[in-house]
């Protein structure tokens, strides 16, 4: 999983997608593609962005939902919890606090 998620987070504009879904989760893909061409002029086409779209999902940054004929594209940040979880150490002193 922790491939995935590296692999998801590795290209600028997925980052930019959860940049979008951080600020408005619950978007639609047309919702999306119009933010990532009015607000940060990215030319991708709407294949495109639901390619990178599924990648997010693969890695379970993105998870969707349907409502009626519309497709849903929520935030759901438990993996990236899951990796701070993975290498944070509680209160243990480090270099930096050696005399």
């Amino acid at each position: 999983m922790a491939d995935d998620l590296f692999k998801a987070l590795a290209d600028p504009t997925r980052r930019t997608i959860l940049d979008e879904l951080t600020e408005k989760s619950g978007q639609t893909l047309f919702e999306i593609c119009s933010r990532l061409s009015m607000k940060h002029q990215l030319r991708i086409s709407r294949q495109g962005v639901s390619q990178h779209l599924a990648v997010l999902e693969a890695a379970g940054l993105v998870e969707t939902r349907r409502e009626g004929r519309y497709k849903f594209h929520d935030l759901n940040t438990a993996p990236l919890r899951q990796i701070a979880r993975r290498w944070l150490v509680a209160d243990t002193p480090g270099p930096e606090s050696t005399p």
